[in-house]
């Protein structure tokens, strides 16, 4: 089996100049990482939102946010019960 290049030609390093050279960028955060962290932003930024939003706006306790009768209010008047 013959080569198109010679042993020689092949032993001697091939160097691309500056302007040819690509960088290579390695991901120090893998994609699905930053999506879960991303997610788990938002999820925490929600609920960071909702406690602020009942006791600063709504005058009640942070804490009652998490409660299911609180929620069942709030679904009842927006179905209009």
């Amino acid at each position: 089996m013959k080569s198109k290049w010679s042993r020689k030609e092949r032993s001697e390093k091939i160097t691309k100049p500056v302007s040819e050279m690509r960088w290579v960028q390695v991901r120090l955060i893998p994609i699905w990482l930053r999506l879960l962290i991303f997610i788990v932003l938002l999820v925490l930024a929600a609920i960071a939102g909702t406690m602020v939003g009942f006791s600063v706006i709504g005058d009640g306790s942070a804490a009652d946010v998490f409660k299911k009768e609180t929620w069942q209010h709030i679904f009842d008047i927006m179905n209009g019960k």
